[in-house]
């Protein structure tokens, strides 16, 4: 396991020890290590490249870090549902790729306060930037669903009698029109 500070040394291209960050910074070798200077250095080049033996190749680093991202067409298909929970009126959007399933998601509620308004729109992006890279709609609908903060209560449609949350509304909505429809 390495610290923060290694992975972002790494990031760099640079490698990074424990050696370095207490015996070769400038100011500070005899503080932690009384060993003459030049077997400090040794050591720092030993625990080097064991640092680097615990990291992949830089190629599998970044594939892990940046899974592949998938954009929508620029002009694109998408369906707008107006709602209702307790009474707070909201339209939901959801942008969809070629083969029609989800691939961004947008939630406007009418005469909400600023901050729920952008809890909401931050939801929408993150949710959207994963659907993008790769996160499918059943997961979706399995982390969102059931989730319980205000507004809650009766809904406009028929099919959602009941709704914990907005975020809840959402899941159970691309449920009914995604995952149901494509099981």
């Amino acid at each position: 396991m390495t610290s923060k500070t290694a992975r972002e040394f790494e990031a760099r291209g640079r490698s990074f020890s424990i050696a370095e960050s207490k015996i070769e910074r400038p100011g500070s070798a005899g503080r932690y290590d009384h060993r003459p200077r030049d077997q400090s250095s040794s050591d720092a080049s030993r625990y080097r490249g064991v640092a680097e033996a615990d990291f992949r190749s830089r190629e599998q680093m970044q594939t892990m870090a940046d899974p592949p991202r998938q954009t929508l067409p620029s002009t694109r298909r998408s369906m707008t549902h107006k709602f209702a929970i307790a009474g707070h009126e909201g339209y939901l959007t959801i942008g969809l790729f070629d083969d029609g399933s989800p691939g961004e998601v947008f939630i406007k509620m009418s005469k909400e306060g600023s901050t729920l308004s952008g809890l909401i729109q931050g939801f929408c992006r993150a949710f959207s930037l994963a659907l993008q890279h790769g996160l499918s709609p059943a997961d979706a609908v399995e982390r969102f669903r059931g989730m319980r903060f205000e507004p809650m209560g009766p809904t406009s449609n028929p099919q959602i009698s009941e709704a914990s949350s907005i975020l809840d509304y959402v899941a159970r909505y691309i449920d009914l029109h995604f995952v149901q429809t494509s099981g």
